[in-house]
């Protein structure tokens, strides 16, 4: 089996994989190297794939379950595996989510078992004067957390945080305020409590797991001093060293992991610039 060829995003996270085409069949062993990339990495770049809905979930398959997003409104009608990221409006309608994850946030962070990954396709780019707009940054937790000081990192080992999906839900957004959530979806998604650093689930790392988007507060400390400590957190993990900025291309699959990054889309378009995204989540593990 010969090995995949592969160039870094950024020095600190993140790979390109080339030569894959996952319109065709994928062997075990280069899984299994995707795989141990993407666990390494963070965030794996698959460029010109040309699949369909069936394949791309096919694929996301073989990481292991996928989850069904609460947001019905936003499922793929046949196909519920996929959440569509779109501001495409069809009879009227929105066919997708219109302005989802315009902020620094993890997937499924509010989770009990928060997901493990993300794996979204660009089916349509917006362009501006011949350039493609719509960006989506991504920071690294785990070089984040490398890079505070040691004494606050050893603090930081010993707290946990409350992650409430209402407050990611509820931010103003361009697109207006989106309806309340129904009492079932409510009572499906209780606060939850994570430690601040998480250790990843496959190689053990230390993960600064807090993000602006979910994080309400630190258990146990004074409102006054959880707040002073979660916003020079969010501020930390958007050094410029932390970040990655991926300017799409159709075709182009990016997988990310929940634990070790967070991701922020850059809403720089305009309703008749159409952007088209479908995702597939991955099933996550308990919190150690």
């Amino acid at each position: 089996m010969d090995t995949l060829q592969t160039r870094p995003l950024t020095p600190g996270f993140g790979v390109e994989i080339l030569g894959i085409d996952l319109a065709q069949p994928l062997s075990e062993g280069h899984f299994s190297q995707i795989e141990q990339l993407f666990n390494a990495h963070g965030v794996v770049l698959l460029r010109g794939q040309n699949i369909t809905e069936d394949q791309h979930i096919e694929f996301s398959q073989r990481f292991g379950p996928l989850e069904i997003h609460v947001r019905k409104d936003a499922l793929m009608k046949h196909r519920p595996e996929i959440f569509v990221v779109s501001n495409v409006h069809e009879n009227g309608k929105p066919i997708g989510s219109v302005d989802a994850g315009q902020f620094w946030h993890t997937d499924l962070s509010y989770k009990q078992v928060p997901s493990r990954g993300s794996l979204l396709l660009a089916r349509e780019v917006p362009m501006r004067d011949g350039k493609v707009i719509g960006d989506t940054m991504f920071c690294s937790t785990i070089v984040a957390f490398k890079a505070l000081p040691d004494e606050l990192q050893k603090k930081l080992q010993s707290l946990s945080a409350v992650h409430h999906y209402e407050k990611g839900y509820n931010r103003d957004r361009p697109s207006g305020k989106r309806k309340p959530l129904t009492p079932e979806q409510l009572a499906s998604l209780p606060d939850v409590v994570h430690p601040v650093v998480r250790k990843h689930p496959y190689t053990g790392a230390p993960c600064l797991f807090v993000n602006e988007g979910y994080v309400t507060e630190v258990v146990g400390l004074p409102k006054a001093e959880s707040d002073a400590l979660l916003e020079r957190l969010f501020k930390h993990c958007l050094k410029d060293e932390f970040i990655y900025r991926h300017n799409w291309r159709v075709g182009d699959l990016l997988l990310w992991d929940n634990c070790s990054t967070q991701h922020c889309a850059v809403g720089d378009y305009e309703p008749g610039q159409r952007r088209r995204m479908d995702r597939t989540t991955l099933t996550g593990t308990a919190v150690a």
